[in-house]
Parts: C-alpha cells; sequence; structure tokens
C-alpha cells in the first residue's frame, strides 16, 4: 500500500504549482489571443494575403506549445485524483496503486511546464544560430569542439529540433575548429541562450599523454531573420570564396561555392559551406549576416550584463561558464549556477536538461 500521505501531500503541491502558472505563464490571456487567431484562421479570405497567413499560423504555434502541455497536465492530474478517490471509495488496492503511481511521477512533469514559463524573453521562441570554435588547446582544444558537437546533437535530436549544417572546419590532426549551425524547433534560443560562453575541459591528452587542459567557445544568436530589415554596405564587407572539406556524408563539398562574408567595422565572420552553388551559400550568408548584426547591435542597445558580456569574454583561463572534468576525477560544474554531476559521460551524451534548466532559474533570480 502506498504512503496515503505522500500521495496527498503532491497532489496539494501540484495544485498550487498549477495555480501559480496559470499566472507566470498567463494562460488566460493566451487562451484569448489563441481565440482570436482561430477566429481569424476561420475567416474565408484568410489565406488571401499567404504572408500575413503563415506569420498568424506560426504565431498560434507560440500559445498551443504551452496551453497543450499545460491542459494535458491538468487534465490528467484531474483524472488521477478521480481514480484514487474511485479507488479510496471501493477499497480496491490495484486501482489505488495504480492511481499513486501515476500521481507520484506529476512532479517532473511539472518540472517541465516551470521551466517554460521562465522561457519569457523577447527571442526566447526564436531559432537559433548555434556556433562552436575552438580556443585555446591544439588538437586537445579540437577534440574538445568534436566532443561539444557530440554532445549538444544528441541533445537537439533528443528534443526533436532539426539540425541544418551551415560550415564545418575539421582539424589538422583531430577533431574540429568549428562548425556552425542552424537550430530550429520550440523555443531553441530560450533554452540554449545561457550555452554562449567558454567550456573548459580537463583530461588526459591521447595526444601529450598529460593531463592537459582546453577550451571551445559557443556562441548562441536567435534566428531573427524573420523580423529584421537591415541594409549593408558592401563596401563594408570582405567575401572570400573556397572549396569546403570535411570527413564525409553531411560536410563534403567538391566545388569552390563555399562563402565567407567578413563585416569589417565589426569584424563579424559568417561562413556557408552546405548549398551546392556559390549563389546560395552567399545569399544565406548574407542573411544569417544580417541576424548577427541585428543581434550585436541589440546588445549594444541594451548594455546588457556584465555577466552576459563576461561569458563573451577570451576563450581560454578565467572566462569559462563550465568545466568538464575527466581527470584525476569525474565531474561536470557550471561556474554560474554551481550546478554539477559526477555523470559525465551522460552530460556529453547530452544529458543538458539539468543545466539548462538551472541557468534558467538562475537568470530569473538575478533580474534576467
Amino acid at each position: 500500500m502506498p504512503d496515503m500521505h505522500e500521495v496527498n501531500a503532491v497532489i496539494t503541491n501540484s495544485k498550487a504549482r498549477v495555480a501559480e502558472l496559470m499566472s507566470s505563464l498567463k494562460i488566460d490571456e493566451k487562451r484569448a489571443a489563441l481565440a482570436d487567431i482561430d477566429k481569424k484562421m476561420a475567416a474565408s479570405d484568410f489565406w488571401n494575403d499567404s504572408e500575413a497567413a503563415q506569420e498568424i499560423v506560426q504565431s498560434r504555434k507560440g500559445f498551443t506549445v504551452i496551453l497543450e502541455p499545460f491542459d494535458a497536465f491538468v487534465s490528467d492530474l484531474n483524472d488521477c485524483v478521480e481514480l484514487l478517490e474511485l479507488g479510496v471509495d471501493e477499497d480496491d488496492k490495484d486501482t489505488i496503486d495504480e492511481a499513486s503511481e501515476l500521481i507520484m511521477a506529476l512532479p517532473q512533469r511539472l518540472e517541465a511546464l516551470e521551466t517554460m514559463a521562465l522561457l519569457g524573453g523577447p527571442h526566447d521562441a526564436e531559432n537559433a544560430f548555434f556556433s562552436i570554435h575552438t580556443g585555446a588547446g591544439g588538437s586537445d582544444a579540437c577534440e574538445c569542439a568534436e566532443m561539444l558537437l557530440r554532445m549538444y546533437t544528441r541533445y537537439f535530436e533528443s528534443k526533436g529540433w532539426n539540425i541544418e549544417t551551415l560550415s564545418f572546419t575539421e582539424g589538422e590532426e583531430a577533431g574540429i575548429k568549428g562548425v556552425d549551425l542552424r537550430v530550429s524547433g520550440e523555443y531553441v534560443f530560450g533554452m540554449l541562450k545561457g550555452e554562449m560562453g567558454v567550456h573548459r575541459l580537463v583530461r588526459m591528452s591521447p595526444f601529450s599523454g598529460k593531463r592537459e587542459t582546453s577550451f571551445a567557445a559557443v556562441d548562441v544568436v536567435p534566428d531573427f531573420r524573420a523580423e529584421i530589415n537591415i541594409e549593408i554596405d558592401e563596401n563594408d564587407l570582405r567575401i572570400d570564396t573556397y572549396r569546403a572539406g570535411g570527413k564525409g556524408g553531411q560536410h563534403v563539398n567538391t566545388t569552390d561555392s563555399a562563402v565567407r562574408i567578413t563585416h569589417i567595422p565589426t569584424n563579424i565572420v559568417v561562413a556557408v559551406q552546405n548549398e551546392r552553388s556559390q549563389h546560395s551559400n552567399k545569399a544565406k550568408a548574407m542573411e544569417i549576416l544580417k541576424a548577427r548584426l541585428y543581434a550585436h547591435e541589440e546588445q549594444k542597445r541594451l548594455a546588457e550584463s556584465s555577466e552576459r558580456n563576461a561569458q563573451k569574454s577570451d576563450n581560454a583561463w578565467g572566462s569559462q561558464i563550465r568545466n568538464y572534468v575527466l581527470h584525476p576525477y569525474t565531474m561536470v560544474k557550471d561556474v554560474r549556477t554551481d550546478c554539477q554531476t559526477g555523470n559525465v559521460q551522460g552530460v556529453l551524451d547530452g544529458d543538458l536538461e539539468p543545466f539548462l534548466d538551472a541557468y534558467l532559474r538562475w537568470l530569473s533570480k538575478n533580474g534576467g
């Protein structure tokens, strides 16, 4: 027989947290907005302006991605309570056990909803341009970057997000020097914004046979392309073309079609090699450059906190946001939130949710 005191405590706590989420997620406001969108979509002339219609359809997803899991949880909570009451009324142990097991699993689902409540930033719902580049550490840094790529790829896949490789540069001896991705899905930027910064790896080096420290930097920029209109002076650009290379598969490009654009005033560099033609790569690189310039100007206007600026500091000692230690002990620790685990392999296999959630909660408490 389950501990009914504990089961009832979970029910009481879950109901209280649902009430808090109703307020923090602005559920009533979102329901009203969704009803208004559905009314517009039901109009006979809705698709006459296809571009405007697509924007409305996209905005609808921003409401349903929150309302649907919230409503599903509330429905399941009520069903579980009714099932438990039925079991108690009929003195049916099997029904009580079934309901209790379902109820005890509810807090984990609530945590996911509470994380969603923290994703209220102006660009949190956007897709993102995601980059990894090596820092100090030579070939060890290249392997560090490759380990991070594998880690993030597994996390993206677990979320069902789409990954588009824009550019990929191998290391001279091992690993990668850098990779640029476009990641699309639900609340991609909001979930990943805390990953921007320097990541530090400590391990026994397969190259020197000694304990070595290496670094790789992650950059995350919202995909602003749908909302920006920036004019760029061609005189401010240096455009280089080259032949893309890679280990095979999606990274191979045997033509001289890869494009690298440098915006001289800001020294922002964008490289794209995944399209077959130079024209297509240049067009996509210009889109990404506009997004990065938009983000650059926004950061200047907002004069963001020193915490964010520190994340963008030199890619070496003293600037890291997270440490991955494989020797002489095993630990992953985020230096901002103090979130840590000894299950290094689990993290490197893509189990990043505790760190992402801890960052969002830390950011909320610190006025982010």
